[in-house]
């Protein structure tokens, strides 16, 4: 008889059981029962499919129908001759056929390492395993599929594939490694899956987004989205070979911080943000046009509220699609580096939100949250706070920090938040956080984690930089694990903005005193190596711009500005400015929008823009003022005690052959002359930089391009020069060759 006509045959080992568990989505052993089994010498296939008039299998040139099981109406099961792979035809209630592949006649993809690292909560590069791959798996093409959900009864892969049914395509449990997988046939780059999940109690989880996802849909959409990230071809050895020297503590680090949202926006095509390919061309020449040698972006992982900037991330894996697909997001790392700029990704290793197509209670338990809310709630911003003490979650962590800088080239991580990670008592009042095991409230197992962290990337990445947001005076963030420290390569120095800050917002009446405020930051500035921050922080939430907090009129605000930069870049530090700033924009920064490109076409404006250009210039070329950023004999005052007159002035020193740079600052709106500054030695000083000058617009005030000095002792020095200084300026001076 022609196996075509064969008639149907019963399943020779029991269903009934199995088949209601599959047809209520309550099966926890998939595999066990559907695809190719062998009883009695003679291979059996069952299909859950629901929905279908018919079903067959293709095998060896041959078809063999599939009985209907009494029981469950979505179940098919039949006898099928021989081994090997085989095909199936549905066929509907419309009379439509289509023949496709069997996701249970496949075998396991992930390997006995693998596993073994799975379950040991170890494997570093969880995104090669876990996550959705494109792949061929037995001579097939598809996607793989694996989360870890180690409470779930059942988890299914669901999509429009399958009509977001869960029954379709439960997935095959791996043993106690938590990881469920499964390889689905047919799919590829571009389908939106999601997670529904089973929990322990029996309760279905709302849809979960994939937390090691390479790709989601636009927001306000959910879903994540296959991605397929093998096989870029980057354009960066060079760039790569050298970036060690573009990251060390004796380089030019001056960082230009951008949201890419909001930097500009095409108005003319419905206000978009700039795509990833844009951004590589237009942000990327303005940088190095600019003359910072570092980008720094807000966090660009995926997730759903733009009012967050992107600082409560959903999707850790996946650059965010709102300015394109990954393989567009290395497009513009790798114009970066052609342009010998490096790149930072923020990064948020402290929280995430709570929506539900998250992380939160992602199996139904408390699996990447701590289950007490005194332990895993951010009261500031409403978030959870991961379970740094949990293996698994430790290493899905350290695994992203490894992803960005290897899969996507990134040059350095920036850590927000540390401060709270750090503390269990962070913005807690009293009885509502848990002491450590010793009774304090330092967090032991965050404090491991950032640890551990640092030594996995540091040992892993050749050349790349972290750097901590920390706001307190918790020792060593910037020191070496095994010294007891952190082992950040750098810190931001929040005590030294705050300072500053508060300083120039002051009337100069007043500044007199506080004149600490300016000396204060040099008794521990290097205590950490630092960077001096003017982050986003500081012009949101009603802090207006950095323009509009200098006092006086316009051109006084201007002057103040113009001097705080000058201050800011003769001060030892690395720097760190956020986008707009640097041309003085009026209005506060507003995620929603653009900068504001228009005033650029007042003077001033240029002029304070052109004053960044030539001290982002000044700061590369010469070891002076970076070299020895983070070495205290790479700094010495001249004056620090002229309070009454709001004068300071220092020297910076490169080592070596390289010559010193004296820094001299006139912080009132008084042009004062003949000041008598100390200097290591006599002969001509030439004024490389004058914030004061007609280019930046200023009042074109000072020495006339240099000064005589004479071997006339002052400030402890041998020599000296009288010197005008402009009024709320800072002048540059280095000796003539």
């Amino acid at each position: 008889m022609n196996p075509s006509h064969a008639a149907p045959h019963d399943s020779p080992f029991p269903m009934s059981e199995a088949a209601h568990r599959l047809q209520t989505g309550t099966h926890d052993d998939p595999f066990a029962v559907l695809g190719p089994h062998f009883h009695g010498g003679s291979r059996h296939v069952a299909v859950f499919h629901p929905g279908l008039a018919g079903l067959e299998v293709l095998a060896h040139d041959a078809t063999y129908p599939l009985a209907r099981h009494p029981g469950a109406p979505d179940l098919f099961s039949g006898p099928v001759p021989g081994e090997g792979p085989y095909r199936l035809r549905a066929t509907n209630g419309e009379g439509h056929v289509w023949d496709f592949d069997d996701p249970y006649r496949f075998g396991p993809v992930i390997g006995e390492m693998d596993e073994y690292l799975l379950g040991e909560g170890t494997h570093h590069r969880l995104w090669q395993v876990l996550g959705a791959h494109v792949r061929e798996h037995e001579g097939v093409a598809g996607t793989h599929f694996a989360v870890w959900a180690p409470n779930a009864r059942r988890v299914s892969v669901v999509g429009p594939f399958n009509g977001w049914d869960g029954r379709r395509h439960p997935m095959r449990r791996r043993g106690a490694t938590g990881v469920w997988e499964i390889f689905l046939p047919g799919i590829g780059e571009g389908e939106v899956y999601k997670y529904e999940i089973l929990g322990a109690d029996g309760v279905l989880q709302p849809l979960k987004a994939d937390p090691v996802g390479f790709g989601a849909e636009h927001p306000p959409a959910t879903a994540s989205m296959v991605r397929d990230i093998a096989g870029y071809g980057w354009h960066d050895g060079e760039w790569m070979a050298a970036r060690a020297a573009h990251n060390a503590r004796t380089a030019p680090i001056s960082i230009y911080e951008v949201h890419l949202g909001s930097w500009r926006r095409r108005v003319e095509d419905g206000n978009r943000p700039l795509s990833y390919r844009e951004a590589a061309e237009e942000l990327v020449d303005y940088v190095h046009d600019m003359g910072f040698t570092h980008i720094e972006f807000l966090p660009i992982s995926e997730h759903p509220f733009d009012g967050s900037w992107g600082y409560q991330p959903v999707g850790l894996f996946a650059p965010t699609v709102r300015h394109g697909p990954p393989h567009e997001f290395r497009d513009l790392i790798d114009a970066a580096h052609a342009k010998g700029l490096g790149v930072i990704l923020d990064w948020v290793p402290a929280h995430f939100p709570s929506d539900a197509h998250g992380l939160a209670r992602f199996d139904g338990t408390a699996l990447y949250e701590h289950a007490d809310p005194r332990e895993g709630f951010h009261r500031d911003w409403n978030t959870l706070i991961y379970n740094c003490g949990r293996t698994e979650v430790a290493n899905f962590l350290f695994s992203n920090a490894l992803y960005w800088l290897e899969e996507h080239h990134v040059d350095g991580l920036r850590v927000d938040a540390v401060a709270s990670m750090l503390y269990r008592d962070y913005s807690r009042p009293e009885g509502e956080w848990i002491p450590n095991i010793h009774g304090g409230r330092e967090n032991l197992e965050a404090i491991s984690l950032l640890q551990r962290m640092n030594t996995l990337v540091y040992g892993e990445v050749p050349g790349i930089l972290t750097a901590a947001e920390e706001s307190t005076s918790f020792p060593g963030v910037s020191q070496p694990v095994d010294a007891g420290g952190l082992g950040f390569g750098y810190k931001w120095n929040m005590g030294w903005m705050n300072d500053t800050l508060d300083y120039f917002a002051r009337e100069p009446v007043h500044r007199k005193f506080h004149h600490h405020q300016l000396t204060f930051g040099l008794l521990y500035a290097f205590s950490e190596n630092f960077i001096l921050p003017i982050s986003h922080d500081e012009v949101v939430h009603g802090k207006g711009s950095m323009l509009s907090r200098m006092p006086g009129d316009d051109w006084e605000q201007f002057a103040n500005l113009r001097a705080y930069y000058g201050f800011m870049w003769g001060h030892p530090g690395k720097k760190l400015l956020f986008m707009g700033q640097e041309f003085a924009q009026r209005g506060e920064w507003d995620y929603r929008g653009q900068l504001d490109w228009g005033v650029l076409g007042a003077g001033r404006h240029a002029g304070i823009q052109r004053l960044v250009r030539d001290l982002n210039a000044l700061y590369r070329d010469t070891p002076a003022l970076h070299a020895k950023d983070c070495e205290g004999d790479g700094f010495r005052w001249i004056e620090a005690g002229a309070g009454d007159i709001c004068v300071y002035a220092w020297l910076r020193q490169g080592g070596g052959d390289d010559p010193p740079v004296a820094v001299i600052c006139n912080l009132t709106p008084v042009e004062r002359r003949d000041i008598r500054i100390g200097l290591p030695w006599s002969g001509h000083w030439c004024e490389v930089l004058n914030t004061d000058s007609a280019a930046y617009g200023g009042g074109e005030r000072g020495n006339l391009g240099g000064v005589g000095a004479t071997d006339t002792p002052s400030h402890g020095f041998p020599a000296s020069a009288l010197l005008t200084l402009p009024p709320l300026s800072v002048l540059f001076l280095v000796p003539e060759a």
